[in-house]
């Protein structure tokens, strides 16, 4: 079996096609997804899909990009984290492609999360773009290897990956991995450790090859494990099982 660790299946993309979405999982030897929160105003449907479907966890978080919608308190997401199908605190962290004035509210927003995180012990959702040194200062600063947690989407080099381990965290890699210009991430694939590796689909985005520049869905993650699973030079089947028992471990299902 295979786990797409992360996915926003609340999309309007996919918007009455959940039936066809998880026959083509099925298909595909997909049996679990994440789906990840990413504004407050979501996370009641987030959860719902959850609550109906055994095939689901759920996180809750604000997305670094997100600038508008209501804030929230470490309180709150305690709260809302307290619930048993809610495995994980984000998808939190910094951007500063889209927000390269580098705000201190988002900075402060992070930190809110990782505080959270602590208080409910329960792993973090990390997303970091062309902001890694903070991110991982912050998370020193914020003694964040108390609950670890993920670096999704990862598409930095070998040496980037060496120090998001050291701080205790895993490493998930997308569709990225298969792209053509990918050469240093391909480099990192190889070299995580096999207890600290996850795979994903991020989708609707970020589809894999040979669909690139389609609506990516979590069935896709499979063209994921195959790629690692060639780099590394071992059977798809091991890629697929050492993921699964990764995610279980990591984000233990209550």
């Amino acid at each position: 079996m295979l786990v797409d660790s992360h996915c926003h299946l609340d999309f309007p993309q996919f918007s009455g096609k959940l039936p066809e979405i998880f026959d083509l999982m099925e298909k595909n030897g997909v049996g679990h997804v994440a789906c990840i929160g990413v504004r407050l105003e979501d996370f009641p449907k987030v959860l719902a899909l959850a609550e109906n479907d055994a095939r689901i966890s759920a996180s809750v978080g604000l997305h670094p990009e997100v600038a508008e919608g209501r804030e929230a308190t470490i309180d709150e997401l305690v709260r809302l984290a307290a619930h048993p199908k809610v495995v994980a605190i984000g998808e939190t962290g910094l951007d500063y492609h889209w927000h390269e004035d580098a705000p201190e509210w988002q900075r402060e927003r992070f930190r809110t999360h990782i505080r959270a995180a602590k208080k409910v012990k329960k792993p973090l959702i990390i997303h970091s773009r062309e902001a890694i040194d903070d991110v991982l200062r912050i998370l020193a600063e914020e003694g964040a290897e108390e609950t670890g947690g993920v670096f999704h989407c990862f598409s930095e080099s070998r040496e980037t990956a060496k120090r998001a381990l050291e701080r205790g965290f895993h490493i998930s890699f997308s569709g990225i991995v298969t792209f053509k210009n990918a050469s240093a991430l391909r480099d990192a694939a190889k070299y995580v450790p096999e207890d600290r590796l996850l795979v994903e689909t991020d989708s609707p985005y970020l589809a894999p090859v040979p669909f690139r520049g389609k609506t990516n869905q979590p069935a896709y993650v499979r063209h994921v494990a195959e790629e690692i699973a060639r780099l590394r030079g071992v059977p798809f089947e091991k890629i697929a099982d050492t993921t699964t028992e990764n995610f279980f471990r990591l984000f233990r299902q209550g």
